[in-house]
């Protein structure tokens, strides 16, 4: 039985409500984690320490009902560390395969950025097409899967940046940011002398995630919109501030999130506003500043928010 697009609004309300109650004060950060989710695409975490990251993706895992893991990337990381290995059983006298951290409908790739670009690159084709592929045997993930990676910009020393082709694999980036004061407030009364996250309950199961980015998937785009679209890529390409623009890829991330953003507004078709409330954390982690941008002192956010001042639906 397929998935309405009024049962896709009630469940993204459902989750966004549950992570609410643990993650105070983001509700913008909660309702983009819940539309990638809903997209089927992976969420990049940029911040400072001790601001939620990693709770965020608990939460949103607990919410689910869902099976997670957790990756602490270091420079000692293996690729079998988080695809698994072939270990050789002697009463069978053959291989069997172990799998990895990786095999999880919510995995969480914490502080990224300090394993090598050999580690980095084992979550490539299980981000791109949900499968993993060890001695030459392909293992496919279950559906849905999520992957929330987390890096440290603070901190840079003995870290490896992440590549424009492993960063254009995230659907979106996004920044936590500092909590309000009231939030702030809220989060020592509540959090002080007992765990949230302990305590909540699943408020839906991996088989609805997963129908639900079916049908979300289903949303009617317009010429228009995706003519929109194209127009907005091909700006950040001949951008004077960019020197690398926003790749294909790139625009069907956007479509396809601007495609959930509407099922969970309880729309079955996308509207401008959908693409221009998406366009800044899906595009701007995959630009970057050319000369010219960096002389005027410009950031890649600036000069996106331009080109959408600039280029109309």
């Amino acid at each position: 039985m397929q998935t309405g697009i009024a049962e896709v609004g009630e469940l993204a309300a459902h989750l966004a409500a549950a992570m609410r109650s643990v993650v105070e004060g983001k509700d913008d950060v909660v309702d983009l984690a819940v539309t990638v989710l809903l997209a089927g695409g992976h969420l990049l975490v940029e911040d400072v320490p001790g601001v939620g990251k990693t709770t965020l993706a608990k939460t949103l895992a607990r919410a689910i009902g869902a099976p997670m893991s957790r990756i602490q990337f270091t420079p000692d990381l293996m690729p079998s560390d988080v695809t698994g290995v072939s270990i050789f059983d002697p009463e069978v006298r053959e291989f069997r395969f172990r799998p990895g951290a990786v095999f999880a409908n919510v995995v969480v790739c914490d502080e990224i950025n300090r394993a090598t670009p050999k580690a980095q690159s084992a979550v490539l084709e299980c981000m791109e097409e949900a499968q993993v592929t060890v001695d030459g045997r392909t293992y496919a993930l279950e559906s849905p899967f999520f992957v929330v990676a987390t890096q440290n910009p603070i901190e840079m020393e003995g870290t490896y940046p992440l590549p424009e082709a492993q960063r254009d694999r995230f659907m979106a980036r996004v920044s936590m940011g500092y909590p309000g004061v009231e939030a702030e407030v809220a989060m020592l009364d509540h959090h002080s002398a007992s765990a949230p996250l302990a305590t909540l309950e699943p408020v839906t199961d991996p088989a609805a995630v997963t129908r639900a980015v079916e049908a979300a998937g289903r949303v009617h785009a317009s010429e228009p919109i995706r003519r929109y679209i194209v127009a907005l890529l091909q700006a950040t390409r001949s951008s004077p501030d960019l020197r690398l623009g926003a790749s294909p890829r790139a625009g069907l991330h956007l479509l396809r999130a601007a495609r959930a953003r509407a099922a969970m507004s309880g729309r079955a078709h996308v509207l401008p506003d959908d693409v221009q409330a998406l366009a800044v954390p899906i595009l701007d982690h995959r630009l970057l500043l050319s000369s010219q941008g960096r002389l005027s002192r410009n950031s890649t956010t600036e000069a996106l928010r331009t080109l959408l001042g600039r280029v109309r639906p």
